[in-house]
């Protein structure tokens, strides 16, 4: 299979895999604030950290401080970790995203399209340690922050990553060419597809209901492989189109598949909540709100307002 296409999802979920840059444009007005030092990290590696801020952040001048010094390996470059991660907003003092309600460490490779920071706290230091990380929006998600978890353009943002263990490389499985499993029944609120020579070619909204709000999923097809974890790199078929529009505004089954982390904040947060824990070889279609897609800011270079409902159909091809 072509690999084309693994830097970026063709404009559809507006992350660029290389430079991490999320869609949309929400810059806070913070003014210059403290570095590390004003922070309080409490707890152990594995367990979610307890950070009290002591004013706002400024993380201009990126800063690294290993919290506990763990005795295990170290890390290189290209190693497959297991690893928990809380991220914080420095302006608001608010958590932004956090892997440690899910319960399980989160299995992630460091390639380069893994966000810096975590990369910068992973890196030469060794498993078991505690890594606080703090750094600006652009240098962490790109010049216009990450909207979808309530980062700022020019927000300051905190990393704190827990370095619980290290892999052994395992050469992933090499993706499929379609959807592989169980049909399914597909709930009575999704559309229907539309296809042509067997190849998806949209949605058909006549017999769909109306969006309800709420993120939802339906399966058309229940694959046999791999569950889907958070950290993994995803090689996925899929289309979007907006509630009721006669065409899609994305797809990739006329190209090649497309390759992205998952579950790390990296795309649009419906996907991140609805794909992970699915395994690979489903077929799924998605229900998303703006507040799981865009938000209210939109994607106007794909024609979706900040009140748009977006439906996507998605075959998980490979996780690795």
């Amino acid at each position: 299979m072509s690999r084309a296409r693994s830097a970026a999802l063709s404009g559809l979920l507006c992350f660029s895999l290389l430079g991490l840059a999320a869609c949309g444009s929400q810059a806070s007005e913070s003014e210059a604030g403290a570095g590390l030092e004003s922070v309080t990290i409490e707890g152990e590696p594995g367990k979610k950290p307890k950070v009290t801020f002591d004013g706002q952040l400024d993380g201009e001048q990126a800063e690294t401080k290993v919290l506990v010094e763990g005795d295990g390996e170290t890390v290189a470059d290209g190693d497959t970790v297991e690893t928990h991660f809380w991220i914080g907003n420095g302006f608001t003092e608010k958590e932004a995203q956090s892997t440690y309600s899910q319960g399980t460490p989160q299995s992630l490779e460091l390639t380069s399209e893994v966000l810096a920071p975590l990369r910068e706290a992973i890196i030469g230091n060794k498993v078991g340690d505690r890594v606080a990380v703090l750094t600006s929006a652009p240098d962490a998600f790109g010049d216009v922050g990450n909207p979808a978890i309530g980062i700022g353009n020019r927000d300051s943002v905190l990393f704190v990553v827990d370095i619980l263990g290290r892999e052994d490389t395992v050469p992933p499985e090499p993706p499929l060419d379609g959807p592989q499993g169980e049909e399914k029944k597909p709930a009575g609120w999704a559309p229907s597809l539309i296809e042509s020579d067997g190849v998806i070619t949209g949605l058909d909204f006549t017999e769909a209901h109306t969006p309800s709000g709420k993120l939802i999923a339906t399966t058309l097809i229940k694959g046999d492989g791999a569950v889907v974890t958070s950290g993994q790199t995803l090689t996925v078929n899929y289309l979007g189109q907006v509630y009721n529009a006669d065409t899609p505004f994305d797809e990739s089954y006329s190209k090649e598949p497309a390759e992205f982390p998952i579950g790390v904040g990296q795309v649009i947060a419906g996907w991140d909540e609805r794909l992970v824990g699915r395994t690979v070889g489903s077929r799924v279609i998605l229900e998303i709100p703006p507040k799981q897609g865009y938000g209210e800011q939109g994607n106007e270079a794909a024609g979706i307002t900040g009140t748009d409902t977006l439906f996507f159909v998605v075959d998980i091809l490979g996780a690795s």
